[in-house]
């Protein structure tokens, strides 16, 4: 059975994004989605903006990292009932339209987790190196989770409410990419990759990772694994 939006709530971790939040969310909600925004610390004026333009805003009252921000989410998704919640970078990468591709995904597999691919899909200005840093990292996660995804580092992504009860973030930096894949390793449930877009600009390139931070959070998972 098809999910109704209005028990689709979309997430956004958000750090010092007041140039572009306020289109972010006004493509969310004018789609018809519940948007949360978590202001993880900023500086500037995200939440005011983000809140401005229509959505429910959580804040940080210092700045966590990504990985935390999402878990702040995924709590107060939980405890207001979503069905569905989606995880949408706040620099204006992602594209309103493929929340429904993830969604219709989740309802026509059966599955608990639709993630995004933009190998799968599409890309606009993908710098090389940034293609093959997403590559390795991608490489590196097949390795050690199991799962066949072809688009590790894609923040574009939809979650059941079963599913997100099985996810719980401890990387709150950047890591918590991986550590998503491996926990849905670990639930056993069902997930499908699907297309979408990523579109690159100069603002968002200067947001993203660097080749070190990327080097960072290999060792770091490496190590945790390690030691487990």
């Amino acid at each position: 059975m098809p999910t109704c939006a209005s028990r689709i709530v979309v997430v956004i971790a958000a750090y010092n994004e007041a140039a572009v939040i306020g289109r972010v969310v006004a493509g969310v909600v004018n789609a018809g989605y519940r948007a949360v925004v978590v202001d993880d610390g900023s500086s500037d004026d995200t939440g005011a903006r983000a809140r401005a333009a229509g959505a429910v805003v959580v804040t940080h009252p210092i700045n966590l990292g990504q990985g935390a921000a999402l878990q702040t989410g995924f709590d107060f998704a939980l405890a207001r009932d979503a069905d569905v919640v989606v995880t949408f970078d706040a620099d204006g990468q992602h594209r309103t339209g493929d929340i429904a591709r993830l969604v219709e995904a989740l309802d026509r597999h059966g599955a608990d987790y639709a993630l995004g691919s933009r190998f799968r899909g599409g890309t606009v200005d993908l710098p090389v190196s940034r293609r093959l840093l997403l590559g390795a990292a991608t490489a590196f996660t097949r390795l050690t989770t199991g799962l066949a995804v072809t688009d590790t580092h894609n923040g574009l992504r939809a979650v059941t409410r079963r599913g997100l009860a099985r996810l719980g973030l401890r990387q709150n930096r950047m890591a918590h990419a991986s550590e998503i894949l491996h926990q849905i390793a670990l639930s056993g449930l069902p997930w499908v990759e699907v297309p979408v877009t990523i579109e690159y600009s100069a603002y968002s390139l200067a947001k993203g990772q660097r080749m070190s931070d990327a080097v960072f959070i290999l060792v770091d998972l490496f190590a945790r694994r390690m030691h487990r």
